[in-house]
């Protein structure tokens, strides 16, 4: 099970060259709008040093780390919701993205097109979110009159949750900020509304321009100087004294995406890290690692990496009682080292 996170923003604020230094991909990169048509797609390994201390006890012939795919994806335009620019690829794009990457343009070159024309970071956030209203919007007056002409009383709870939305969003509220229950979730599920994702964003500065006390949660990246961080191999790095905020980066979507890791060891031949949602069970945990360890759970085995790392092996750690039995309604936690039983 992978997750994607889909990397958006206006035209020319960095979103390609953001791509290129997660995923080390050559992708290409103009100072003019719509260079990125096709969106580029690239997978990423989440950073986690639990990962490599289990990896040490146990010594396998392999280590897989997880991974978050990336999407970036063409810039977007005000008017994108009525088809401006590339606005309807734009966001259907997003539809099947988990989670939103925002790039927001705070530097000054005269070299790279600004389509907004002056460096105003919570307008372009402010656009952005009106588009993704706006086609929000639209879905749920389109779902909402399906089902009222196919007129079957087992739509009348999504109906009365897509007309709650209705009302939210026409007032402008993100759907990720309503409080709905476990039922109305549920309900709208099938939809994937854009405002519903989880959002991120990225300031994207030069070094020379400072971030303020903005409206909003951000990350502030300099990602030219990324791009060029990301040619260099890691011996040059460390000579260079230089840290690339990509790690953090990475960790942050996985977050937003309110993500667990779980380990398996594989009986010591391999030690894998696997991501999974936050409040998943045992069973679906197995079900990540394999369809048959779902489909035939019996009980599982799960003890946290850190008292297995200081049991020195799975055997001790069994002989001390520190591993315990995970049945079927078993929470998974995060960071657990877990052996399925089928």
């Amino acid at each position: 099970m992978s997750f994607s996170v889909g990397i958006v923003g206006l035209p020319n604020v960095g979103k390609s060259t953001l791509f290129k230094s997660l995923t080390k991909k050559s992708v290409e990169i103009a100072p003019r709008p719509f260079t990125t048509i096709h969106p580029n797609i690239g997978m990423v390994s989440v950073p986690d040093q639990r990962l490599e201390k289990v990896a040490e006890v146990i010594k396998p012939e392999k280590v897989t780390p997880t991974v978050i795919e990336f999407v970036d994806i063409a810039g977007l335009v005000k008017g994108a919701h009525q088809g401006e620019g590339l606005g309807n690829q734009f966001l259907a794009q997003i539809r099947n993205c988990d989670a939103i990457l925002e790039v927001v343009r705070l530097f000054s070159d005269p070299g790279v097109e600004n389509v907004l024309g002056e460096i105003n970071p919570e307008k372009e956030i402010e656009i952005v979110r009106i588009e993704l209203l706006m086609k929000d919007l639209e879905t749920l007056e389109g779902a909402i009159a399906k089902l009222e002409k196919r007129g079957d009383k087992k739509d009348l709870k999504k109906i009365a949750a897509l007309k709650k939305l209705k009302e939210a969003v026409s007032r402008g509220k993100i759907i990720s900020e309503l409080a709905l229950d476990q039922e109305e979730n549920f309900e709208i599920k099938e939809y994937q509304f854009l405002t519903a994702k989880p959002i991120l964003n990225i300031l994207n500065t030069n070094g020379k321009s400072r971030a303020s006390d903005f409206g909003f949660k951000y990350l502030e990246i300099n990602l030219k100087e990324e791009g060029d961080v990301a040619e260099l191999s890691e011996e040059e790095k460390k000579e260079l004294g230089l840290v690339s905020k990509m790690e953090k980066l990475i960790v942050a979507c996985y977050d937003a995406l309110d993500l667990v890791t779980f380990f398996t060891v594989a009986g010591g031949k391999e030690v894998r890290a696997w991501t999974l949602k936050r409040g998943a069970r045992a069973p679906e945990a197995g079900g990540v690692v394999h369809t048959d360890f779902q489909k035939k759970f019996i009980k599982a085995e799960a003890i946290d990496w850190k008292q297995l790392v200081e049991a020195g092996s799975w055997t001790r750690a069994k002989e001390k009682g520190l591993v315990k039995t995970a049945g079927k309604d078993y929470v998974v936690q995060d960071g657990e080292v877990i052996e399925f039983k089928i």
